[in-house]
């Protein structure tokens, strides 16, 4: 009787362990299509937030010129976005990091929101100056990628990160074209509107989709006391291993060619002699450019290579496409060498977002991508006066040449230097 007991009891706890087992299976599966969904969202918001900057890039010039803002004025109007945005980069990460990805998402896009409905009542050059202001908060593709780094494991970010490259192709093809339609027929105010619409239906896909708290709750205790303002909180990323040398790669080997893009606008009527059209044509063929490689390339990259191969080969196709550009004379040999830059800048700014969000806590990652976003915002801000210089005193070939002096410097510290990485494959 008891022998019966004893083998009833065992058979009822293994049903009762295989239950157990078969729930977990189904809660992780149930976590993993909840964390795909999150990513597909994140992607989402991303593509549509970079969509409405495009349209509206193409619209602020003709608005100051109808407000009487003349070039120098308008230049400035430029430089005090930059200055905004390098400064609130890593402040939005650090309010990411303290408040969570969701509510750090929710406040770009509704300072996406502010930033059109401001732009769409401005009616006087102070007021266009005021409708930058929330640009301090717009982030939407760092926000973007803290959720990617949260819910993705180490060996999968990299990956993951570059597919938010066919966001931004996709944002500047439709933004480009978009924003010329609707201010052709509707008026130069209707993108705007747009702008502003979309927007606010990103903050409700921001509250409804993102998971209130995508990264586990140990990770929180690290930052959780301080200041979002903390400057000492900020610069203490820098000196784990690693940060800093990658951080000044990621800075320097793109900055030349970050000072001619500045100064493209310029340099595509006066160098290369070509129409308004003509060069919107030229922006949808970056924005293809950009979507296949980093869509598509850099992820079949990061499962055969480590990412401190992928860190020198990009600086070293930098310093190739310097040596092309320092020798184009047309805009069909521009033309060519953009293939390897989109290539280079790429791989560039993937690579180092996955080293430098590795090398840091997992609580301090929403930081160190807001800082890695500054990076843009630091070319716009210094590129009008360096480019400017550049472009006048020595010419466009300057640009090549010191894209190739500074990567070649750059290559060889790479390759002789024993910096610090979490070596991994994308599996």
């Amino acid at each position: 009787m008891s022998a019966m007991n004893a083998k009833a009891s065992s058979e009822g706890e293994e049903e009762a362990l295989g239950m157990k087992t078969e729930t977990l299976g189904e809660s992780r599966y149930s976590g993993e299509v909840k964390r795909g969904q999150a990513i597909l969202v994140a992607y989402l918001i991303a593509t549509l937030e970079l969509t409405f900057l495009f349209m509206q890039m193409g619209v602020v010039p003709y608005l100051a010129k109808s407000l009487g803002l003349d070039s120098v004025g308008f230049g400035y109007l430029q430089t005090t976005f930059g200055v905004l945005q390098l400064v609130g980069g890593p402040i939005f990460g650090r309010f990411a990091d303290q408040f969570g990805t969701r509510a750090a998402l929710i406040l770009s896009c509704a300072s996406g929101s502010a930033f059109f409905l401001l732009m769409s009542i401005s009616t006087s050059i102070p007021l266009l100056f005021l409708s930058r202001l929330p640009g301090v908060f717009m982030h939407g593709l760092p926000g973007a990628q803290k959720v990617i780094t949260d819910l993705t494991a180490p060996s999968q970010r990299a990956d993951a990160l570059g597919k938010l490259g066919l966001c931004f192709g996709i944002g500047m093809i439709i933004g480009s074209a978009l924003g010329g339609v609707l201010s052709t027929k509707f008026g130069i105010f209707v993108p705007l509107y747009v702008g502003l619409v979309g927007n606010l239906i990103n903050t409700v896909i921001a509250m409804v989709w993102i998971p209130l708290q995508a990264k586990p709750k140990s990770d929180h205790h690290v930052t959780e006391n301080s200041n979002v303002f903390s400057i000492r909180e900020i610069l203490r990323l820098m000196k784990f291993p690693g940060v800093m040398e990658v951080f000044m790669v990621k800075v320097f080997a793109g900055l030349p060619i970050g000072l001619f893009l500045v100064m493209f606008s310029i340099i595509s009527m006066e160098f290369f002699g070509l129409e308004a059209v003509e060069s919107g044509y030229l922006m949808s063929y970056f924005g293809v450019l950009q979507m296949v490689i980093q869509g598509l390339v850099v992820g079949k990259l990061t499962k055969h290579c480590t990412e401190r191969t992928l860190l020198r080969l990009s600086v070293f196709v930098f310093a190739g496409v310097g040596l092309g550009m320092a020798l184009m004379r047309t805009v069909w040999h521009y033309c060519i060498i953009a293939v390897p830059l989109m290539f280079a800048f790429s791989t560039l700014g993937t690579i180092t977002d996955s080293i430098l969000t590795k090398a840091v806590p997992s609580s301090d990652t929403g930081t160190m991508l807001g800082i890695c976003a500054s990076v843009q915002p630091l070319t716009r801000t210094v590129g009008p006066t360096i480019g400017g210089v550049l472009y006048k005193q020595f010419g466009v070939s300057s640009f090549g040449y010191l894209q190739l002096i500074v990567n070649v410097g750059l290559f060889v510290y790479l390759l002789k230097s024993k910096i610090p990485l979490r070596e991994m494959k994308n599996q």
